[in-house]
């Protein structure tokens, strides 16, 4: 939730240093890349939270703990080198998509071995 505000906010500031009202979302590039990595974050979150909460119920807390932990540093330096420069983003990005496909092999080992136990 702190990272969606944190991102929320930056669009914000960013509407205001280049006044750019709502509903606009062109205008100054900073502003653009911005607003896309914010947009960006928003529509993995509900991915990372779902992946995340059965990891950590079927497979191990701690494990999905640290994951989780690393997913939100990797959309942080994700979101920051985006505001940057689009190619800023493309380190943190690949990083995270690899987290999110261990939150899945995570998830799907832990239900797995739930449903199939004798």
């Amino acid at each position: 939730v702190l990272f969606s505000a944190y991102f929320a906010m930056q669009v914000i500031y960013a509407r205001r240093k280049y006044k750019i009202s709502p509903p606009e979302t062109t205008g100054h590039p900073e502003f653009e890349r911005t607003f896309r990595a914010q947009a960006n974050c928003s529509e993995y979150f509900p991915i990372f939270i779902s992946l995340l909460w059965v990891a950590g119920i079927f497979f191990h807390q701690g494990v999905t703990a640290a994951c989780g932990l690393l997913y939100l540093y990797t959309r942080l330096r994700y979101f920051q080198g985006y505001a940057v420069a689009a190619q800023g983003r493309l380190g943190p990005l690949y990083a995270s998509a690899w987290l999110l496909w261990v939150l899945v092999g995570l998830a799907l080992a832990g239900l797995l071995a739930h449903f199939l136990r004798p």
